[in-house]
């Protein structure tokens, strides 16, 4: 489900659009002035890692035992199932 930012050439407006599916049909144009003139961006990230002051919730490594050797696991903070 990839999400795409669009900047348009006619009001500088930056915009992005989801598509659902391949199957999707979505109206590709500037939902501020309704432009079809537009280029794709790099879309950019925002993201912490850790909290500071000693204070870590930033990712952690764990080692445990498998069949091949010693395996390890990056637990990311934030929201799990």
């Amino acid at each position: 489900m990839p999400i795409y930012e669009f900047r348009c050439l006619k009001c500088n407006d930056v915009f992005e659009i989801l598509k659902m599916s391949t199957q999707d049909k979505v109206e590709m144009r500037c939902p501020h002035c309704k432009s079809e003139n537009f280029e794709r961006i790099m879309s950019t990230t925002s993201h912490t890692m850790g909290f500071g002051k000693g204070e870590s919730r930033g990712p952690k490594t764990r080692s445990r035992e498998c069949p091949s050797g010693t395996c390890s696991t990056v637990d990311l903070p934030g929201y799990t199932k």
